[in-house]
């Protein structure tokens, strides 16, 4: 029974901070476009800067 006084506590504060959390998400507009990131991935990227394909070292071999 004694553990009941400290789980009843611990729980409260786990709720507070799952919908403190909620809140700050709503709030930082994280749940604005849900299906931007998924339609996205489908798009090609042909229309990307070619530059980017380059491989990173570019030195001379002179």
């Amino acid at each position: 029974m004694e553990i009941v006084y400290l789980l009843i506590p611990l729980v409260l504060i786990l709720a507070g901070v799952v919908i403190a959390a909620l809140f700050w998400a709503v709030k930082a507009d994280q749940f604005d476009d849900l299906e931007g990131p998924a339609h996205r991935i489908l798009q090609d990227d042909d229309d990307r800067n070619p530059k980017t394909t380059e491989p990173r070292s570019t030195k001379n071999k002179h």
